[in-house]
């Protein structure tokens, strides 16, 4: 399939339906109910040993504001050395400044701390208000992955916004939609934005991710 499917999961059972159900990767979080925050080690341990598809740990103190102090900042760095010393496959993030913009420095701080592992930039990039400067920031940061929604509330809203950013990207960064995508919408919302990444919850209905893979695999 030419369009890669990540499922964003909370546990060891969602993982699993999640794989079972075709996802191509995984996005580890705690608390999604507050949008997603760092999960244990022991959680990342147990889910790296039962599946076989690679594992993105959220990297993340708390729910809320993206703008962080120099304590949460603090924190995230050791949460970032425990996804590698855990064998994470990439790590997800998001800073932003006190003016609601990419925060460039500490980003390209993260992306060197992650020595090699790809980062990926989530949807905090959705409440910033320049997305064209924005996304060059992050290019220049070496992210390797935005998750976005195009700025709207949902991805198939944002389709169009979508598109302006894989052109802008250029191949540079790679744009992934999140945002309510469901196996109804999923091939409109690849079809308009020129999309090869998804990004979908998994909870624990198999036939949340099945229904994108299936529709995905029927438009190609």
């Amino acid at each position: 399939m030419s369009v890669l499917v990540e499922a964003c999961v909370e546990s060891l059972e969602e993982s699993l339906v999640a794989e079972r159900a075709g996802a191509n990767r995984l996005e580890l979080c705690d608390n999604l109910g507050v949008g997603g925050t760092t999960p244990s080690a022991e959680l990342i341990d147990a889910v790296r040993a039962a599946v076989s598809i690679p594992v993105m740990v959220m990297i993340r103190p708390r729910g809320g504001s993206f703008v962080h102090t120099p304590r949460e900042l603090d924190q995230m760095r050791r949460d970032l050395d425990m996804a590698l010393a855990h064998e994470a496959d990439g790590v997800v993030l998001g800073i932003l400044d006190e003016n609601n913009a990419v925060d460039a420095d500490r980003v390209a701080e993260f992306v060197r701390l992650a020595r090699g592992t790809p980062v990926t930039f989530h949807k905090a990039f959705d409440v910033i208000g320049d997305r064209r400067r924005g996304l060059d920031a992050l290019i220049d940061a070496g992210v390797s992955r935005l998750l976005t929604s195009g700025g709207a509330p949902t991805a198939i809203e944002g389709a169009g916004e979508l598109a302006k950013l894989v052109d802008q990207s250029d191949g540079r960064i790679e744009i992934m939609a999140g945002g309510k995508v469901r196996g109804s919408n999923v091939g409109e919302i690849v079809a308009r934005a020129g999309l090869r990444e998804v990004h979908a919850r998994s909870e624990r209905d198999e036939a949340q991710i099945r229904a994108i893979v299936d529709a995905l695999y029927r438009a190609e």
